[in-house]
């Protein structure tokens, strides 16, 4: 055990739950007035939910013996085996410690999903699709990739989590906008956000918690946890920038939100490249991953779907970009692996496929479990429960007591 690696681990795992407090503001400040708390609270209570259940049964599907490539066994079922010994994955750090980590991003990739369906979706069928999406989505993909499983065989490239976290829950994200449908005021243009100083908070707080987030995948204090560092915070300035220059051209005036959402694209974009590309390379990844992103936004309208916070756009789309652009500009001096750029076709091919399955097994698998779950407990909320707002509807409380 190394107790520099450790303190450090520890530190990145505080970083990452911080993201949840964080990505609840962000996503409050964007809803309308009468849903802040609801949209609030579904980021808070998976702190509650994700942790127990990764606790149960999560983590040893995720991070267990190999049972044929797709999932992992019940060996640190109810965490048996998990402990102050350095027997997990991370063979320089508690088991307990690595365990803990991961769970971080289990509380997160289910909170992201939210923002698809929010201002619209009753809360004990939100409770219920997150549990089973944990299970049957979430901890087998992270198999599939970090534990060991097919993609893990493959060597798909993901350093952070542009397959297990950003495109699962922006796949996740287009199966639940195209299952509930559009809010009741999108077509009278009643969905304008209520409080950007809310959201460019929010955005801060996810921008310091991704630290921890992709420097800690490095799983140690060292080189590598540094460039991770390094390009982290050099793709999401770079993503601010793509993003402001993509309205400057459009609209002709650069918007806060607009600054906060290009942050947002460039951290998701470098996520799975972090920790194997260049800081240089970075610059150019959160650059185009603020255009990408932008685009998306700009065009979901057209295609006809209302994910109301733009998790397809950013986190699906974004961690496409990302997890394709790791197979271009890879390079072995970062980590042992070289992409396109630098004489490795074959990189970009893989991460192609790992592109494919994910959107299809994630898109599918929530499909059958939204309709699973509204055969059990209805999604969508009333028409006079979401005119109401779903603070009152759903909690009895409301975000602003004004008189």
């Amino acid at each position: 055990m190394n107790a520099a690696d450790t303190g450090f681990m520890i530190i990145c795992s505080a970083l990452v739950m911080l993201m949840l407090p964080g990505l609840a503001l962000f996503y409050g400040g964007l809803v309308q007035r009468r849903n802040v708390l609801s949209s609030t609270m579904h980021s808070f209570v998976l702190l509650g939910i994700a942790s127990v259940f990764w606790a149960v049964i999560g983590y040893s599907l995720a991070f267990g013996g190999d049972v044929a490539g797709l999932v992992g066994n019940l060996d640190f079922f109810l965490l048996a085996n998990v402990g102050m010994e350095t027997n997990g994955p991370a063979n320089n750090l508690p088991h307990v410690v690595f365990m803990t980590f991961q769970c971080m991003f289990a509380c997160l990739t289910p909170a992201l999903i939210s923002g698809a369906y929010a201002e619209r979706i009753r809360f004990p069928a939100m409770a219920l699709f997150s549990l089973l999406w944990l299970m049957f989505i979430y901890a087998p993909l992270a198999h599939w990739v970090w534990g060991g499983g097919w993609m893990a065989e493959l060597g798909v490239l993901d350093f952070a989590g542009g397959a297990v976290v950003h495109m699962s829950s922006g796949a996740a994200a287009l199966a639940c906008a195209h299952a509930l449908g559009p809010r009741l005021g999108l077509a009278r243009g009643e969905t304008a956000p209520h409080n950007l100083p809310l959201t460019i908070l929010g955005a801060g707080l996810l921008w310091f918690g991704w630290f921890g987030f992709n420097a800690g995948s490095a799983l140690s204090a060292g080189a590598l946890a540094g460039n991770a560092l390094a390009t982290t915070q050099l793709a999401t300035a770079a993503g601010v920038l793509g993003w402001l220059v993509m309205e400057r051209f459009r609209s002709g005036k650069p918007t806060t939100l607009g600054a906060a959402s290009g942050a947002l694209a460039g951290l998701v974009s470098i996520t799975p490249a972090a920790g194997f590309v260049s800081p240089a390379s970075s610059l150019i990844i959160g650059f185009i991953g603020g255009i990408v992103c932008y685009i998306a936004v700009q065009v979901k309208s057209r295609i006809g779907y209302d994910d109301a916070l733009d998790v397809v756009g950013i986190h699906g789309l974004g961690g496409t970009w990302g997890a394709l652009a790791t197979g271009l500009f890879a390079v072995a001096a970062v980590n042992g692996v070289n992409g396109l750029f630098y004489g490795n076709p074959g990189q970009l091919w893989i991460q192609g496929i790992s592109v494919v399955g994910t959107w299809v097994f994630c898109y599918a698998g929530s499909r059958i479990l939204l309709a699973v779950v509204n055969a059990v407990s209805p999604l969508r909320s009333s028409e006079q429960e979401e005119a109401a707002g779903l603070d009152i509807s759903e909690h009895n409380e409301s975000g602003y007591q004004i008189y």
